[in-house]
Parts: structure tokens; C-alpha cells; sequence
């Protein structure tokens, strides 16, 4: 039995006085209470040391951090035969045992494991500042990225990437015990197990890897999700055992079906070990689209049946990610869920994410696109000792996460092909890219060994015959926001272009790849959220406080409400101006990338989640509120979609099918006018195939500002849509829509039932209360129309009427 070491102290010195200090035997004052797994900085706020970084301007405050010392120190008693493990050191540590060194750490993401005598002991860690560990020496950078990693020197250690800031994040590294310690047994155990379901039929054949930590007899048993023994086996040491599992109740993404999870049960000298997995056989079809000649796939197929990856990017929670609690990630990967997700990618540079998250993948039929911890930069793979570091790093992290039902894909890095591919393209010069061996040697050598079954790639974008290439493999287009030019085939075509023209998401439409894999608009959060984290002076337009929410150039968002909205003058606008306009972007987005079905057959958005209180690319912000963008991005990826293609002055209709059933129904399509009423309205019967994408209406339309092109269900088999046909700014919106609005109590829940006199454009409710949950949100209401929403409280209490607001474009 393992036991944990939770209650810790820490205290700060200048570099190299700490061991002077007696700081391994934990002597001297002004020690305060840390928790492992945790954070130093959160630590400090609570012993009111530090002021939060999160709050005000008190960022640029926290950076002495980074620069001192930083001991943690405990008392353990230590059983016979039993070592200490550390599941993760944040970074650079020693350990001392009674003020002797156990041994030495310089990876966040490996764990340790040290021999320890039995007894009563003083147990310290010492972390070093991380810039003096890699003070000097060669250091790669890419020509417009070498600022900042010149900074941080970031490239040259395991750490996550993102601590010295990225253009949504602040500049807080952290230090400290980010994972638990733990007292163990010195006993034969399972370090890891892969599961890999080999094929499907009347009988599922199963394969499992296990890995035990020392020769021993183990009894595997798996359990049905009901807790029946369906099959079981035995051998001795590490190796594979092949099960025949019968009637198989096979996992699926949450669009598609249930998530039922298996439990492997396994016994080594009566000491039992639990993981939870699924049945279900998944591949990547990268082979030739017949209809579009010169292209590849670059699709999903679970248990058989191709998918339309629909999703976002992930970023860790919080910039002190060993003190994310358990409820945050549910509460994230469920409204994941929530606006129809059925992938989500862990970006390269944050985290291989806690158990929990994973965990909550699987429940939930979440796939996770996992990338290896590198990003934007080249890595110094002519190191032998940072790549033997990378080495133990990769094949512990896959032994750790291979058995997961929810994990699709292995991913090289974030953008360091491409960022190359494009400094190249500007320099007309060909450069070997620093960290290659890593993406197309070290790991795919370690995957073949570990997790064979599971589908790798070198980079993201990659594919085709260049990085970023609509021709094959995924994208990141990056045209919308940051004026990046596109690849459609094997070269960069035209320049950069960060002109509102340049960057407006209608060039979305100008996208033709095959898998989508970053894509967004920034938006402000809520103004409530903004409130609670800034000073009540800073709560304009152009003040410093709030310029330092908004990490990447400010005039970008700018650029993209000019041809939309318009700009704003003040930052109730601006919230609201850049929540359309990315609501706008993403609802445009997605609807082109759907339509394109099968040739396109992934759209996963940057980003989904915060990792503090900021102006970002996110769906949600960090105080859990979400943004028009959700609820835009929820229609958009609804199982069956009816969306409108608009091409001069005519207009197609096309429904793309995600199910695995027909859909029949009736759609009624009108023109409608701002006012009041409608021009003409049409019935169009439907009989789209499973798992397809088809235009069932072509009709002529003229844009204008006064009409708005409707689409509704007879059924209710897709939400209703709408197109546009003049930007928002231009529209011919009653000043008053005469919005009515009345309400019941509904159990703890409120009901609000919302009547329109005219056309209402992104009707919007909210509170000052970011735990309120909106059953549906920043939808348009039409003259006469009428709506209810189910309005609940997260935590389960009461809502009141008064704290909602009612109000429309």
C-alpha cells in the first residue's frame, strides 16, 4: 500500500544558500505551508506573501519567482523495503534525505524513484532556478520567434512551454511538487498495461501488453461494465496476453453511441492493480480521395465508421497546473460534450495532462489528439543528454497513457515543421530543422515498441507536400487572425496580409484542407469576469491593466471587427463586438469545413479553455463563462446541421449528416424580413444518407441589409440557421426589438420564455454570476417568435430573475 506525502513546508533563499541555511533539515524561520501535488505560487498567495498574479496588474509582481531558490521540506516515516517516488518535480531539483543528496531531477515531465531506508526522516527537495541551469550555450531559435524563447531559454529544458507566456498566456513559470510523492512498497507491481483490440465480430480479440517492474506470477481478469468477469489470464513477468472477449459492448465517441469501460482487474502476490478501457478498434485512412485527384484523406475511423473529428484545443486549466482541481477538468471536458464535441487536442505546449482528465475522456467518448510537449521552436536534438532525457520522457508518458480508450493519436510537436516551412518561404532558403530527430527517429522508434496500434504524426500541421499543405494531412490556418498566407498546394501563396481584408473570416471559404486542426478568432470573456479579476480603473478601452489581458497584438482584434461590427468605443463594446464577431467566424468556419464532408473531415478550433483571466482565442473563459462562440460553435457541430453556402446572388442549402441513420424531414427555408414577417418561404423535403454531406436546395438571393435567409426544421431533427446576407454593422435592426421576456421557477432551475416583436439578432442572457448555466444562448429570435430557456445554477442553488440580463444586438 502506498502511502502519500501531502503536507509539505517551503522557503525561499537566494541561489545557493538554501544547504547553508540547514534548509534540509528544514531549520530557520519564515516557512509556510505547501501542499504536494500543488503550486508555489498559490501556496504564497495563501500565506499572503505574494499578491495573485491573476489579479489587477500584479503579473510582472510574481517575477522574483522564478529567480530564488526554492526548498520544500517534510518529515516521513519510511516503512522496510520501500522507495520514495516523485510523480513529478518541477524542474531542476535535488533531493536530500536527513541533509544527504538522494538524487537529482531535470524533467516536469518524468517521474523519480530513489531507495530509501526505513525510519524516520527529513525529507527536502531543492529547486533551482531554471535559467541558471541553462545559462550559456547554443541555443537555436527561428527568425521572428527569438525574443522570447531567447527569454526564457525555454527549448533547452522539459518543462512546459508555455510558462513564460505564449500569446494567451501570462509570464508565470512554475516551480515546486506539481504531482503527488508517495512512500512504495518495493514489491513486484504493474507499472503500465497497453490494451489494443485487434479485431470485432461476435467476440472481441483483445491484446494486453503488461509491464511489471520485476518478474512475477499476474492474474488478469477483465470486467464487463456491469462488473462480469468476461474473460481473464495469467503468465509470468512482463509480456502479452491475448483475450477473447464475447458479446463486446464497444466504446464510442459521444455522437455515435455509449462509452462503455471495461475494467482490468490484476493480481501480482495478492496485490490488485484497476484500469479502465474500452473495446473499440481505431485507424487513420490516409488513403487517396477519388473525388478531389491529387489529395489524401486525412480521416478517423472508429470501430469501422469515419468520423468528422469535432472539436477544440486544450490548454492547460491554469498556469499553476499542479493545483487544477478534479471538478474543473469535469466541468470543461463536459461542456466539451456539451457543444458536440467528440475530439479534443492536447496542445505540445502545456502538459501530459493529470489521470483526471483522461479519465474524464473516456467517460465521456472525448478522443484526444496527444501531442509530445514541444512547440514553436527548434530543439537542440544534437544534445546526447537532452535527448536521452526525451527518451525516458516519451517512453514513460506512453507506457503511462497507451491504454486509454479516448487516445487517437500521437502527435510529433506544435508547428515546428511549419514555423520552419514558412521562415524558409520568406528567406527563399532551404535550413534542417532542429528537433527532427525527435519527431522522425527517437519517437516513432519508441511508439513501435510501445504502442504500435496507435496512429502517430510527426508534427502539427504536417502532410502533403509541405507543412500546412490542403493537399493532405491537417492545417492550422492561420490566414484568418494573423494574415498567414495559404498552402494549397506545396508553396506559401502571396504574403502576409494583416489588413481587414486580409484576415476577415470569409477567407475561411478559401480553405480547402483535408483536417483542420487550428483555426479561432480572440474574444473579450464576460464583462463579469473581467470585473472580477481587474481594477475598477482599468475597466476601459486602451488602459494598461487591461492591454495586459490581451497577450498577442491588440490591433488584431481590430482588424477583424472592422468589416463586421464595426469598432468600438467602449469595452462593454468591445466584449460584445468581439464576441460576435468570433461567434460569427466560428459558426462560418465550421459550416465550410462540414459542408466539404468527407474530403475535409476534421475542424478542431484553438481554443477551448483559459488558462487565466484574458482577451484569447477560447470558447470558455477562465471563470468557467462561456462566450457567444460556444453556443455558435454547439449549432454548428450539432449531429445534423443545415447551413446555407452564399456565392454572389445565389445560395445553396446543404445538410451534412453525422449520424449513422437517414434523416428525413422537411426543411423550410424563408427570407425574412428585419421587420417583420417574410418575403416568400419554401418547403424542401429531406433524405440525406448516414454519415454524409449534400446540397438539397440551389436559389437565387441578392444580398441585402434588411433580409436574413432562414432554415428550419419540420422535425426538429437540426437547429435552425440562418445566413446573413450583409455584414452586422450594415443590418437594418430595429433599435428595439421589443424583446419580452417572463419566467417561472422550474424545481431550483428558471425558466425564461422570450417573445421578439421584430427580428432580434444574438439575443444574449447573462449574470454576474458565472456559475448560472444557459440552456441556450446568443441565438436570433424572429418577429413573433417565441422561446424558453432553462436557466441552472453549476453548483446546484437557486436562480434568482433579477441576476439575469436580457438584451440583443
Amino acid at each position: 500500500m502506498s502511502t502519500f506525502v501531502s503536507a509539505w513546508r517551503i522557503r525561499d533563499f537566494a541561489p545557493g544558500e538554501g544547504a547553508s541555511a540547514g534548509a534540509a533539515a528544514g531549520q530557520g524561520e519564515g516557512w509556510i505551508p505547501a501542499s504536494a501535488s500543488g503550486d508555489t505560487y498559490r501556496a504564497l498567495i495563501d500565506a499572503g506573501r505574494l499578491a495573485d498574479p491573476y489579479v489587477g496588474r500584479n503579473e510582472a509582481e510574481a517575477a522574483w519567482v522564478r529567480d530564488r531558490e526554492w526548498w520544500w521540506h517534510t518529515n516521513v516515516e519510511i516503512g522496510p523495503d520501500a522507495e520514495l517516488v516523485f510523480e513529478g518535480l518541477d524542474t531542476f531539483a535535488d533531493i536530500y534525505l536527513d541533509g544527504t543528496l538522494l538524487g537529482s531531477a531535470d524533467n516536469m515531465f518524468r517521474s523519480w524513484r530513489f531507495d530509501a531506508p526505513a525510519g524516520a526522516h527529513d525529507l527536502a527537495i531543492c529547486f533551482h532556478p531554471t535559467m541558471l541551469k541553462v545559462a550559456g550555450g547554443p541555443l537555436p531559435v527561428f527568425p521572428g520567434f527569438a525574443d522570447r524563447i531567447s527569454h526564457s531559454r525555454r527549448t533547452l529544458m522539459r518543462k512546459a512551454q508555455f510558462g513564460w507566456g505564449w500569446d494567451w498566456g501570462p509570464d508565470l513559470p512554475t516551480v515546486g511538487i506539481w504531482k503527488p510523492v508517495r512512500i512504495e512498497p518495493r514489491t513486484p507491481t504493474l507499472r503500465s498495461l497497453n490494451f489494443a483490440t485487434r479485431a470485432i465480430g461476435t467476440s472481441a480479440e483483445v491484446t494486453i501488453d503488461l509491464d511489471l517492474s520485476a518478474p512475477a506470477e499476474v492474474a488478469v481478469k477483465l470486467l464487463d461494465p456491469k462488473g462480469k468477469v468476461v474473460a481473464e489470464g495469467a503468465r509470468h513477468g512482463s509480456g502479452q496476453l491475448e483475450l477473447r472477449v464475447p458479446d463486446p459492448q464497444l466504446w464510442w465517441t459521444a455522437d455515435l453511441g455509449a462509452q462503455p469501460l471495461y475494467t482490468l482487474v490484476a493480481n501480482i502476490g495478492g496485490k490488485t492493480v484497476h484500469y479502465r478501457t474500452g473495446i473499440r478498434t481505431l485507424e487513420l485512412d490516409q488513403s487517396p480521395d477519388p473525388d478531389e485527384p491529387g489529395t489524401i484523406f486525412f480521416r478517423f475511423v472508429l470501430n469501422g465508421i469515419p468520423l468528422f473529428a469535432k472539436g477544440a484545443n486544450w490548454v492547460p486549466a491554469s498556469s499553476f497546473v499542479g493545483a487544477i482541481p478534479d471538478r474543473s477538468y469535469t466541468d470543461l471536458l463536459e461542456r466539451a460534450v456539451g457543444a458536440n464535441f467528440n475530439m479534443i487536442r492536447v496542445w505540445g505546449g502545456g502538459v501530459y495532462e493529470h489521470d483526471i482528465f483522461y479519465d474524464e475522456c473516456n467517460r465521456l467518448g472525448l478522443l484526444v489528439w496527444q501531442d509530445f510537449m514541444f512547440a514553436c521552436a527548434p530543439y537542440p536534438d544534437d544534445n546526447p543528454d537532452f535527448v536521452d532525457n526525451i527518451r525516458a520522457e516519451v517512453a514513460e508518458q506512453v507506457a503511462r497513457l497507451r491504454h486509454h480508450a479516448c487516445l487517437a493519436l500521437w502527435c510529433g510537436n506544435n508547428e515546428n515543421q511549419a514555423i520552419q516551412f514558412f521562415a524558409d518561404h520568406a528567406t527563399s532558403t532551404v535550413t534542417p530543422l532542429a528537433g527532427q530527430f525527435l519527431y522522425d527517429e527517437l519517437i516513432p522508434g519508441i511508439l513501435a515498441d510501445l504502442d504500435p496500434k496507435t496512429p502517430y504524426w510527426p508534427g502539427s500541421p504536417w502532410g502533403g507536400p509541405s507543412p500546412n499543405s490542403m493537399r493532405g494531412g491537417d492545417v492550422h490556418n492561420w490566414t484568418v487572425w494573423h494574415g498567414i498566407p495559404l498552402v494549397p498546394d506545396k508553396d506559401a501563396v502571396g504574403v502576409s496580409d494583416s489588413s481587414p481584408k486580409g484576415v476577415a473570416f470569409t477567407r475561411y471559404a478559401e480553405d480547402f484542407a483535408r483536417f483542420v486542426s487550428e483555426f479561432g478568432i480572440q474574444a473579450a470573456p464576460d464583462i463579469g469576469t473581467l470585473k472580477r479579476w481587474m481594477a475598477p480603473e482599468d475597466l476601459k478601452l486602451g488602459s494598461a491593466g487591461f492591454l495586459e489581458r490581451i497577450k498577442d497584438v491588440a490591433d488584431k482584434a481590430s482588424a477583424m471587427m472592422i468589416p463586421v461590427t464595426g469598432l468600438p468605443e467602449t469595452l462593454q463594446d468591445y466584449v460584445a463586438f468581439t464576441m460576435l464577431t468570433q461567434a460569427e467566424g466560428m459558426k462560418f468556419a465550421i459550416e465550410h469545413y462540414r459542408r466539404r464532408k468527407p474530403h475535409c473531415s476534421g475542424a478542431l478550433i484553438w481554443q477551448h479553455n483559459d488558462c487565466w483571466p484574458c482577451v484569447s482565442w477560447s470558447l470558455i473563459d477562465y471563470d468557467g463563462v462561456a462566450k457567444s462562440s460556444w453556443y455558435a460553435t454547439r449549432r454548428a457541430f450539432a449531429p445534423v446541421l443545415a447551413s446555407f453556402r452564399i456565392d454572389g446572388d445565389s445560395a445553396e442549402l446543404w445538410v451534412t449528416n453525422d449520424t449513422l441513420a437517414p434523416v428525413r424531414d422537411t426543411a423550410t427555408i424563408a427570407l425574412a424580413r428585419l421587420a417583420g414577417g417574410t418575403e416568400w418561404e419554401e418547403q424542401v423535403p429531406l433524405d440525406v444518407a448516414p454519415n454524409s454531406s449534400i446540397c438539397v436546395w440551389p436559389g437565387p438571393v441578392a444580398l441585402s441589409a434588411e433580409h436574413v435567409l432562414t432554415v428550419r426544421s419540420a422535425g426538429g431533427t437540426f437547429p435552425a440557421n440562418r445566413a446573413l446576407l450583409a455584414p452586422v454593422k450594415d443590418l437594418a435592426l430595429a433599435p428595439d426589438p421589443g424583446l419580452e421576456v417572463t419566467h417561472e421557477q422550474v424545481g431550483e432551475g428558471l425558466a425564461l420564455t422570450l417573445t421578439a416583436e421584430r427580428y432580434a439578432l444574438a439575443v444574449h442572457l447573462r449574470s454576474d454570476d458565472p456559475a448560472l448555466r444557459f440552456e441556450d444562448n446568443h441565438f436570433d429570435l424572429a418577429g413573433g417568435e417565441q422561446r424558453t430557456i432553462l436557466v441552472t445554477h453549476s453548483g446546484g442553488g437557486e436562480v434568482r430573475r433579477e441576476a439575469i440580463e436580457v438584451s440583443s444586438w
